[in-house]
């Protein structure tokens, strides 16, 4: 029986991918939410679908993808996509969701959202009612936009104030001021995207708009020659031109495609600006009128349209934009498979496996274990290569596509050792290094589209397909010898577990991986400066990140001459793999707190403090290495 548990490991695995991958199944009655999410737009210079909109902008806002009630924690939206129609369609009913977070008790005592009012007990129904339509505050650190809006004034004023403050001197209240009107600004622009959020029926503002427009066009340039005109119909075209053009300016998608002739198919406009063109070409853009009928079947409820009118449109745009909709598509069913999610809980599964596979069971659980690794790790791959052909880009492009990748490289490196030594120790370093690169990369990705457009800087296909990718893997061969050494130095003062051979393999794997790390680190650095000289004329410039490449090399290097020159055995080889976990962190997230160098991009304030813990963790580990062999638990004679 024992013999099938790998087995039986390996479906549940594959069952379990295989359950996050199926597409949910929708009723013959109900919106087709998901057909509305894979409707392309163009935002930030990327055509994205609706769906991969709306599960950004609630990260940006809030710091996950549902939106709840703040008392019973209900859902309040079906789903990211349902939200945003909300936005788009309906926003009075969204304008009284929570969706903006808010932590700091002087930006809540701004929006009069202080102490006092947030803990406001709900002692009955009404005041649960009255909470989720936006007239009690939450009792969480959640707002709606009715909440904020009678200090958005304020706010506003506040957020100018602190803008011309140097970002690394600011205050948190003046990071948190800002982050909260960018929020707000970027779901009041949400608003008017699609259509004008005043509007009680846009699609016969429309209509009426087309049935005026020839007479107020007639109106407006018989005023311009000084002739007889009407002038109720010049004030109307001078209204609508007014408010249209409002709607470009605020309008944060580019929902409307370019006309047939323009061979450009990035050149998206607002829905505003295509109003602003019915001036001029004499009828509304059809893709105009498309949302507003989408957007009264929405309002009105009456999915049986909304689904005819979202199918219809596909179709329109097939004819045009079959590539975007293949990648729109994929983009779509890529977001709802959340396959970094999966292979984060398979990391988790199989480090725990390998660990009880040390206390019982070896054979099984471990490779179990490697099964459930191998499975994480293909997932992972898939994940990696469909960002990389949704980019067209090679896979390290930002901080979060860099923790993706040097958890990556970790794993298939200790897949390998485990291949070789069949002893766990691959496993227990690879689910925990899966599962901690992984977590980073999910609280990158906080700040919104992780798929986002490079900056000009990293514009290079070639230069990033092997700079970036080899230096990126010499980061993860860095921490992946530092891991081993916690394991080495964890079994052996904690547990009883290692004896003299499974030290001896961990040290000849902690020795293998720092002469893969040094090799990559070296090449990947050189081949920054030749990167380096071809787009801003010089191959070394002692930028922070420059110097942090440079460091790691001259680290990994310290840990092989100290070994060949006899200057540290086992356990000092242990402590000095440890401490190149403290390097390469500071090399790789410590240079962007500087805020200095042309590498400086992709910084988080909180990632400070979680790398001073990182650190601090590394330096007990390594004093942990001081303590006499005697008194490590594995090695004690009584």
């Amino acid at each position: 029986m024992k013999r099938l548990i790998p087995l039986l490991l390996l479906l549940l695995g594959a069952a379990y991918i295989a359950s996050t991958l199926r597409a949910p199944a929708t009723a013959p009655a109900d919106f087709d939410l998901a057909g509305f999410g894979r409707l392309p737009v163009l935002v930030n210079g990327r055509i994205k679908p609706l769906d991969t909109v709306a599960r950004n902008s609630l990260l940006v806002m809030q710091g996950r993808q549902r939106v709840s009630d703040p008392v019973n924690s209900a859902p309040l939206a079906a789903s990211p996509t349902a939200w945003l129609a909300d936005v788009l369609f309906n926003p009075a009913k969204t304008d009284a969701y929570p969706t903006f977070r808010i932590e700091s008790p002087e930006v809540l005592s701004l929006m009069g959202l202080g102490e006092t009012e947030t803990r406001i007990a709900y002692d009955n129904a009404v005041q649960r009612t009255m909470a989720v339509v936006g007239f009690l505050p939450s009792t969480r650190s959640r707002f709606s936009f009715k909440q904020l809006e009678p200090k958005l004034a304020e706010l506003d004023r506040q957020a100018q104030l602190a803008e011309p403050v140097e970002e690394q001197a600011r205050t948190p209240f003046q990071k948190q001021v800002i982050r909260l009107r960018d929020t707000v600004l970027l779901y009041q622009r949400l608003k008017h995207s699609v259509q004008a959020p005043d509007s009680p029926d846009f699609l016969g503002e429309l209509v009426q708009f087309q049935k005026a427009l020839p007479a107020g066009t007639e109106a407006v340039r018989a005023r311009q020659k000084g002739e007889a005109h009407s002038e109720e119909a010049f004030k109307a075209m001078m209204a609508m031109a007014e408010r249209y053009d409002f709607m470009d300016k605020m309008g944060y998608l580019l929902a409307i495609p370019p006309a047939a002739d323009d061979s450009n198919p990035t050149n998206w406009i607002t829905t505003g600006h295509a109003l602003l063109e019915t001036f001029q070409n004499g009828s509304v853009n059809p893709n105009v009128m498309a949302y507003a009928a989408l957007g009264r079947a929405w309002h009105d409820h009456q999915p049986a349209e909304f689904n005819e009118i979202v199918r219809l449109y596909r179709e329109q745009l097939g004819k045009r934009f079959a590539d975007q909709l293949r990648k729109s598509d994929l983009e779509t069913r890529f977001n709802a498979a959340e396959p970094f999610y999966t292979s984060m809980t398979l990391y988790a599964g199989a480090f725990l496996l390998a660990i009880f596979s040390w206390l019982k069971w070896p054979a099984e659980l471990s490779r179990g274990a490697f099964h459930l690794m191998l499975l994480a790790f293909l997932l992972a791959t898939a994940g990696i290569l469909t960002r990389m052909w949704l980019e067209g880009r090679p896979p390290v492009t930002n901080l979060y596509s860099s923790a993706l990748f040097v958890g990556w490289g970790s794993v298939g490196l200790c897949l390998i050792l485990e291949a070789i030594y069949k002893n766990a120790i691959g496993s227990v370093a690879g689910g925990m290094i899966g599962f901690a690169t992984l977590l980073i990369a999910h609280h990158l990705s906080l700040s919104g589209d992780t798929l986002e457009m490079m900056r000009a800087v990293l514009d290079s296909n070639f230069w990033l397909a092997t700079h970036v990718v080899v230096v990126t893997t010499g980061y993860a061969a860095t921490f992946l010898a530092g891991f081993l050494a916690i394991i080495y130095v964890v079994r052996g003062t904690l547990t009883r577990s290692l004896d003299q051979a499974t030290a001896d393999t961990l040290a000849r794997m902690v020795y293998g991986i720092v002469c893969f790390a040094t090799l990559f680190s070296l090449i990947g650095t050189v081949l920054g400066g030749i990167w380096a000289d071809q787009s801003w004329g010089r191959f070394w410039g002692w930028d922070p990140k420059e110097n942090g490449a440079l460091i790691i090399v001259i680290w990994n290097a310290i840990i092989l001459h100290c070994r060949w020159g006899g200057l540290v055995r086992q356990r000092g080889l242990m402590a000095l793999a440890i401490f190149g976990n403290i390097v390469t962190s500071w090399s790789w997230f410590g240079v962007n707190m500087l805020g200095v160098g042309l590498h400086s991009y992709g910084f988080m304030d909180a990632a400070f403090y979680w790398l001073i813990a990182f650190v601090a963790s590394q330096l007990a580990l390594i004093a942990l290495t001081q303590v006499p062999l005697t008194k490590w638990r594995s090695f004690r004679t009584t």
